[in-house]
C-alpha cells in the first residue's frame, strides 16, 4: 500500500503564491507517475499536472501553464506544486495522486492512489 499525505493549502489573495507538498510513503519503491488533481464546489475533479517518479518530464493543464510548477525530490519521496500568480477560479481542493504506471497521464481513472486533499482558497 501507499499513503499519500498533501499540506500545503490555505488562504491567499489573488495574484499570491502557495506551494503544496505530497509526502508518499509505503510500497514507493514500484515508482511511476504522480500528478495533483483540483476539485472545485459543485465540479468534477479536474487534472492539474503530472511528473514522472524521476521528476524528468512534466504535464500540465492549458489553465495552469506558465503558472505552476510541478516537482519531485527523490530523497524526500515527496511531490511539490508551486503555484503563482493564483487567481479565484484557482480555489479547489488539491490532490495528490499515484499512478504505477510510468506515463503522463491526465485521466484521474489511471492513478492508483489518492491523498486526502489540502484546501486552496483565492480570494479576489
Amino acid at each position: 500500500q501507499v499513503q499519500l499525505v498533501e499540506s500545503g493549502g490555505g488562504l491567499v489573495q489573488a495574484g499570491g503564491s502557495l506551494r503544496l507538498s505530497c509526502a508518499a510513503s509505503g510500497r514507493t519503491s514500484g515508482g511511476g507517475t504522480m500528478g495533483w488533481f483540483r476539485q472545485a464546489p459543485g465540479k468534477e475533479r479536474e487534472f492539474v499536472a503530472a511528473v514522472r517518479w524521476s521528476g524528468v518530464g512534466t504535464y500540465y493543464a492549458d489553465s495552469v501553464k506558465d503558472r505552476f510548477t510541478i516537482s519531485r525530490n527523490n530523497a524526500k519521496n515527496t511531490m511539490y506544486l508551486q503555484m503563482n500568480s493564483l487567481k479565484p477560479e484557482d480555489t479547489a481542493v488539491y490532490y495528490c495522486a499515484l499512478r504505477r504506471t510510468d506515463g503522463l497521464a491526465a485521466e484521474a481513472v489511471r492513478y492508483d492512489y489518492w491523498g486526502q486533499g489540502t484546501q486552496v482558497t483565492v480570494s479576489s
